[in-house]
């Protein structure tokens, strides 16, 4: 029996496989990437209501409550160079939260940039 001319192409999705793995890695990589993105300003946000919301209890509120609770929000690998400053403006205790943007994965390397996150929350009437 021969043989066609062509050649057997056994193996041939195996080798167009290897060949796309970069690729699909990369993509990979990148929808990861985008992921942390968004959670890092999800973060943000939510540790700033956190921290708004603590500055106006009437008992043991104020900055240093407002900084605490912000922080306390934040997973430690997140911390690091974690920007929080809380005060209050016309009867409303404004949080501000910057964190860094970690490239894949937190507790390493991070972008230039960061995810920004405020909130304010009303002042409680102590009567």
């Amino acid at each position: 029996m021969r043989r066609p001319l062509g050649g057997d192409d056994r193996g041939q999705v195996a080798v167009e496989f290897l060949g796309m793995l970069p690729l699909i890695l990369l993509v990979l990589a990148l929808l990861w990437q985008l992921v942390l993105v968004g959670y890092a300003f999800s973060l943000a946000a939510h540790s700033a209501d956190r921290g708004a919301r603590a500055g106006t209890a009437t008992e043991g509120g104020g900055a240093g409550a407002c900084q605490a609770a912000a922080e306390h929000e934040l997973p430690s690998s997140w911390r690091g160079g974690a920007g929080i400053s809380c005060h209050p403006e016309a009867g409303v205790w404004k949080a501000t939260v910057q964190i860094r943007v970690p490239v894949l994965f937190p507790g390493t390397g991070s972008f230039p940039w960061s995810a920004k996150g405020s909130a304010g929350a009303a002042k409680e009437d102590p009567r």
